[in-house]
């Protein structure tokens, strides 16, 4: 009997900032977090949000201290660019499913797209698909669906900011796609096929812009990997933490005020501040010393949200070992 070798032993160390990474078709998104994790040799890793297998685009990936903001980025707006291929609906919604449905495509033009897609732009409600990671009852959507268990799926309301027809070629339309958290591009794909007068499903699906990280560089596993070993050079690659966040206002803690904030201590702040419109919102908070402390609350003070942990001192011993 052949033993599998070992694999070896990862050396975790302590690495913060978010990561940029153009996700591969195929992988998962999870898939692709492990990867680069090992790569970076990184204690403490996350996404901000899944990118179907099918899906190719950006992903940005937390590291250490920017696990804490994660949860914020899960609600930020996303661009797509989407082909849907017409005539054809499979099981799925994409490429993935068997066909289930054929019909005849009418004749289009660019004129007869726009406007059914003005139809699509703005607040609407859309119903979750059965292949979809959503639960019922403490099991993903999917997995009954692979076991032919359709349930009622209670629609969903979200907003299409911009809709845009890219291409227009024989029976496939590609399509750019701004839009809220949760909004299914399968389901809009199928969705503007019927309204088209005919059946639909995606073929290809990228996410181009996530919240306001539009037009940075990302980076693929091709160009992470030639960096391997150097990783100062792969850490030059990363965002900081407070990148995500910059559409929040700001709030900058005078000495003493960010001591105490530091110690998940809520503070008083300037009255002409607890004045303005920021009153009762979220904000990024940062000490006299322009470090990014974490977030905040102003409600009748700033009270502490997520807290980043100072970087320990050099003669503390580094963290080690693999995380549980």
């Amino acid at each position: 009997m052949t033993s599998r070798a070992a694999r070896p032993r990862v050396e975790w160390r302590s690495v913060d900032g978010i990561l940029l990474f153009d996700k591969a078709v195929g992988a998962s998104s999870n898939q692709a977090l492990q990867t680069v994790r090992r790569l970076y040799r990184a204690e403490k890793a996350g996404h901000t949000g899944s990118l179907d297998p099918l899906a190719s685009g950006v992903l940005p990936l937390c590291f250490g201290q920017a696990t804490k903001v994660a949860g914020l980025m899960l609600d930020l707006d996303k661009t797509y660019e989407a082909t849907v291929l017409l005539g054809a609906r499979t099981a799925t919604g994409d490429a993935e499913g068997a066909v289930i449905e054929s019909c005849a495509v009418p004749a289009l033009t660019v004129a007869d797209v726009a406007v059914v897609l003005a139809r699509f732009r703005g607040v609407q409600t859309q119903v979750p698909p059965m292949y979809s990671a959503l639960k019922h009852e403490g099991e993903p959507l999917y997995a009954l669906a692979r076991r032919g268990v359709e349930i009622d799926r209670a629609a969903r309301t979200v907003t299409v900011h911009a809709l845009e027809l890219l291409q227009l070629t024989g029976n496939s339309l590609t399509l750019r796609v701004s839009c809220t958290k949760g909004t299914y591009i399968r389901t809009l794909g199928e969705d503007i096929a019927r309204a088209l007068g005919t059946v639909g499903h995606l073929v290809a699906l990228r996410r181009t812009v996530v919240g306001a990280f539009s037009g940075q560089q990302v980076y693929t596993l091709e160009m992470l990997e030639a960096h391997l070993g150097d990783e100062a050079a792969l850490d030059a690659l990363l965002l900081p933490v407070d990148a995500a966040l910059h559409d929040m206002p700001a709030v900058t803690l005078p000495v003493g005020a960010d001591t105490k904030f530091r110690l998940g201590q809520a503070v008083a702040l300037a009255a002409e501040l607890m004045a303005t419109q920021h009153r009762g919102s979220t904000v990024r908070v940062y000490g006299a010393d322009g470090d990014f402390i974490g977030t905040g609350r102003l409600t009748d003070r700033l009270e502490p949200m997520r807290l980043m942990s100072r970087a320990p001192d050099s003669k503390d011993p580094p963290n080690g070992g693999d995380p549980s």
